[in-house]
């Protein structure tokens, strides 16, 4: 059986590890019956190639040529230019590729829009899989585009129960054609020798489950790390001793830094930048909080409830909701909220050690729907 995926990228986001583990949870518990390759579009999987090769996950070039490297990445217009780019370099390399090889199934990831147009114009022997990756923002053209394949989109994935029923109500897709399919973030044997391995990089910073709140995520508009800095700035009013350690790049940086240095937070507020392996940090951390504007499902939420450790978030469509589950397996705010934010920290300074552990155990439970065992279970059934 010949399988595909489409994810052309062009930043650090969490649909690449989606991604990986989803061709690995086939590789491992299907026996290899899948065998399923990533399509290199412009090159941007070749930074991958490592662990590709690490999970004997196959890797097809559509273009001889490294051209992600010459795009630009950060910020909204260039981002988007750089969307019109690669459409224009590999819109008929991919309807070329689908005419040729045939594959059985293509399993369409980011920047859906291109593997959707061919589809709307041309016929192929290939099933398409819209795989969703996120709250989908259903504007004029999206809306559009998807009503229009309606009829050739083979299946249709969720990642969270809200996305389906919003799909659902909205009458876009075949009801028969959506189905509800957990991200595969949990790999429970990486992430045990993940939480294994000392990183002696933090020690460079004062971390400490005692005194530190982590999050974790790209610096942009959606993280919403701008209202977490100023909330902060709150809170060490009446918690002194407390810190705020932030992981992750993104376009936002400069600003988050000079609102860290106009509210004088530079000994207490630390972007540390991107890591590639964050459980040390949620480890030694005293709460993990998410300001989401919106997450569907969130990935850094489960990684921090697999951990064990407490979770505080912002109330946030889609994906917090429904994991936090209304406060039984964490801690909700109202989004934007600093007064909120306030209140429901004090909750948790306040809350027994045997309810935050018994939130902690609610959590991790739920995140087990996020397993690759889980993610194949599922997906097995659209393979057939």
């Amino acid at each position: 059986m010949k399988i595909y995926y489409w994810c052309p990228f062009i930043g650090k986001v969490a649909t690449i590890s989606a991604v990986i583990n989803s061709i690995k949870s086939l590789n491992k518990f299907s026996k290899n019956q899948f065998k399923p390759s990533i399509l290199n579009v412009v090159g941007e999987w070749n930074e991958k190639k490592n662990i590709l090769d690490k999970y004997n996950i196959g890797l097809v070039n559509l273009r001889k040529t490294n051209i992600i490297k010459y795009l630009p990445k950060l910020g909204f217009l260039f981002s988007r230019m750089t969307y019109i780019i690669i459409f224009f370099l590999s819109a008929s390399k991919l309807h070329n590729f689908l005419k040729e090889k045939k594959p059985d199934y293509l399993v369409v990831h980011l920047i859906t829009f291109i593997p959707l147009f061919v589809l709307f114009f041309f016929k192929y022997e290939t099933k398409f899989i819209l795989r969703i990756s996120g709250l989908p923002k259903l504007n004029i053209f999206r809306a559009f585009l998807w009503k229009k394949i309606n009829k050739k989109i083979y299946i249709v994935t969720c990642p969270t129960l809200s996305t389906l029923d919003l799909l659902k109500k909205k009458s876009i897709f075949d009801k028969e054609k959506l189905i509800y399919l957990p991200d595969p973030i949990i790999d429970i044997k990486s992430i045990q020798t993940k939480k294994k391995s000392l990183n002696d990089e933090i020690k460079k910073y004062p971390i400490s489950k005692e005194n530190s709140l982590i999050s974790i995520g790209r610096l942009t508009k959606q993280k919403n790390f701008n209202f977490l800095i100023e909330t902060f700035y709150l809170l060490i009013k009446k918690y002194k001793n407390l810190n705020l350690i932030i992981l992750g790049d993104g376009e936002e940086k400069k600003q988050l830094e000079e609102k860290i240095n106009k509210l004088n937070l530079q000994k207490k507020v630390f972007l540390i930048g991107y890591k590639n392996n964050i459980f040390p940090y949620l480890l030694n951390s005293k709460i993990f909080v998410l300001s989401s504007l919106w997450e569907d499902p969130g990935f850094v939420l489960i990684e921090a409830g697999i951990s064990n450790v407490p979770v505080m978030s912002s109330n946030c469509p889609n994906g917090p909701i429904e994991i936090i589950e209304n406060n039984r397996n964490g801690f909700l705010y109202k989004t934007n909220s600093k007064e909120d934010f306030l209140n429901t920290f004090d909750d948790f300074i306040k809350s027994k050690t045997s309810d935050i552990k018994k939130k902690k155990i609610n959590l991790k439970k739920k995140c087990r729907e996020f397993t690759l065992f889980n993610h194949y279970r599922i997906l097995k059934k659209i393979f057939r």
